[in-house]
């Protein structure tokens, strides 16, 4: 999972860019042999999102394939050589030459092939087939015939949530050359004791009989090299006076890894590290030793051009606006987001909540159907933390937003918080389960929607929940939706004693639309509903913290429940412009 880079050990290849492109609409390239290499194609930008570039596509679910030429240069060894997808949207297949490299299954992670034994330094042929049916065995799910989202809204197309199923090859692809002794992963960990930075680095390569490792630590003045280590074993660095990573300054210090062979280095591996410990102290949330609350939204990586496709300035921009209006924090709503938007945050100061693209989970049909999403999101959860628990950023992972009980319904209508069957509590505690074996240092939780069972909750480290009172429950009845708000949270506090997140709360607005009078869709509804939860929240101790659904309007699916295919609870609207709320929220978070 170690992200690519260039370096005198190391090359990269960008193959971003111009495309060939060509849908399948009747599942006939594999009959036909478009894995040879395919003709009548249409061109296509990689990294995109297919449904945004071409009007006929704008709904279209199904198969697609891609080609594209490269070359392997002169000056790389054809040694070591991978090819590496940073996400591709959903199911894919790639071919070299004509030659099958394997299929992967889920976007949103990267996964790579070696790939030396079917290029030449001459002309390569790679394509690429992708296909993304939505699917009740895969997570996210869609075409759920019962206990679903999908009912409740009617989405077209069918999804188990609310966003558009976009598709395509949605990051970039790279090739990448490695040395033959080479670093195979980095792990780094931080922790504090008194006044001293304790930065724990595991290193592990591919050659553990003939090479040994050592990393150097430098920031401003300050340059420490390690004592040499066997790799797949520990080394620690000790920092008096550490410059804290923080959100008021996310100071990173360069660390350089190194590994040797006969005294004479082979490979080398660069990393930013941040020093900072992140704790559960009962029911509050601490950063580096001090109480935080968490201020900001939910976010989406949508675009009206490149669909959820890596849109680098927008990335800039988004990160931009979050300092502007004051937020220190987000969640990747529903699924990780590129690497390159986690590098940002480390550089911003801004706290992530990460999560993996289990939106949609429903818990209502048999139990083998059940056990192969349960196999996904483990596999998901995995990937993910392999992937990012390097970055300050992330202070806490989510298994899952809104996981469906059976009775979903029942349980909004009636407040019953009643046991549920066993299956769904030990599928969601086997993620939680999962994820704090693999990384120990930090919180995990899920986002709640209304009536999750409490007993849900029972091994989260902090508890998060979606909440629309105001909007879906008592629209136009703000002071009573505020009071059921708060008899709820304090209830389940009472119960748990955890912290609480509100991770949603919004109300969709359309940009310009204006009453005198409290009208909903209307942006003074949005600022009323919006201020009304605020207040709330400064009187409740336990909440450490506040995330608006959400950061700007996105593509969802079609619905009577969604005017034009967006969702507008956004404090900006999708090109980016402030709504009247994002104004109030900047007044109240940049104090």
């Amino acid at each position: 999972m170690l992200k690519p880079q260039q370096n005198s050990f190391r090359n990269e290849q960008s193959l971003d860019g111009i495309w060939d492109f060509k849908i399948d609409s009747k599942n006939v390239g594999l009959k036909e042999k478009w894995n040879l290499g395919f003709s009548n194609n249409t061109s296509i930008a990689v990294p995109s999102s297919w449904n945004d570039l071409d009007p006929d596509l704008a709904d279209y679910i199904g198969v697609s394939w891609y080609q594209t030429n490269f070359y392997i240069s002169n000056l790389w060894d054809l040694k070591n050589i991978f090819l590496r997808f940073a996400s591709v949207t959903y199911h894919s297949t790639i071919w070299i030459n004509g030659n099958l490299l394997g299929t992967n299954e889920g976007g949103h992670l990267p996964f790579e092939f070696k790939i030396e034994d079917f290029v030449n330094k001459d002309n390569n042929k790679l394509v690429v087939r992708v296909e993304n049916e939505l699917s009740p065995l895969r997570v996210p799910p869609g075409n759920v015939d019962s206990g679903s989202l999908s009912i409740f809204m009617k989405n077209i197309p069918k999804t188990n949530y609310d966003f558009f199923p976009y598709a395509g090859i949605d990051r970039s692809v790279k090739l990448y050359s490695i040395p033959t002794d080479h670093i195979t992963d980095v792990t780094v960990k931080t922790s504090l004791k008194k006044n001293v930075g304790l930065v724990k680095i595991d290193i592990q390569s591919n050659n553990n009989q003939s090479c040994l490792a050592y990393a150097v630590l430098e920031s401003d003045s300050l340059k420490i090299k390690s004592e040499k280590i066997i790799p797949n074993s520990s080394l620690i660095f000790k920092i008096e006076n550490p410059k804290l990573w923080s959100t008021s300054d996310p100071h990173l210090y360069k660390l350089k890894i190194y590994l040797e062979k006969n005294s004479k280095i082979v490979d080398s591996y660069d990393l930013n590290v941040g020093i900072r410990i992140i704790e559960i102290k009962k029911d509050k949330l601490y950063l580096n030793g001090e109480k935080i609350e968490l201020k900001g939204f939910g976010r989406h990586e949508d675009s009206s051009v490149t669909g959820r496709g890596q849109n680098l300035p927008q990335t800039i921009k988004d990160h931009n606006l979050l300092k502007w209006i004051g937020a220190n924090s987000y969640r990747t709503a529903h699924y990780p987001y590129s690497e390159e938007d986690l590098e940002l945050a480390d550089k911003n100061g801004f706290l992530i909540v990460d999560e993996i693209p289990a939106v949609g989970l429903f818990f209502d049909d048999d139990e083998k159907n059940i056990k192969t999403r349960l196999e996904i999101c483990k596999k998901q959860i995995k990937e993910l933390i392999n992937r990012d628990k390097n970055h300050p950023s992330i202070i806490m992972w989510s298994i899952a937003n809104e996981p469906f009980p059976p009775d979903l319904l029942n349980r909004m209508e009636s407040g019953d918080n009643d046991s549920v069957n066993p299956i769904s509590s030990n599928f969601l505690n086997s993620l939680i389960d999962d994820a704090k074996e693999l990384d120990g240092t930090r919180p995990v939780t899920f986002a709640g929607i209304h009536g999750t069972p409490l007993e849900w909750f029972e091994n989260v480290d902090v508890i998060m929940l979606n909440r629309y009172y105001g909007w879906y429950f008592d629209p136009l009845n703000l002071n009573e939706a505020i009071k059921k708000l708060s008899n709820e949270l304090d209830d389940i506090h009472d119960k748990t004693m955890k912290p609480i997140i509100i991770s949603e709360f919004g109300a969709d607005t359309i940009p310009g639309f204006h009453s005198i009078n409290q009208e909903l869709y209307t942006e003074e509804y949005q600022l009323e509903y919006w201020k009304k939860y605020l207040e709330f929240s400064e009187n409740k101790d336990y909440i450490v913290g506040l995330h608006a659904w959400v950061f700007a309007d996105f593509r969802t699916t079609h619905s009577t429940m969604r005017i034009g295919g967006l969702n507008h609870k956004g404090a900006f609207t999708r090109d980016r412009k402030p709504k009247m709320s994002a104004h109030y929220l900047r007044s109240k978070w940049n104090k």
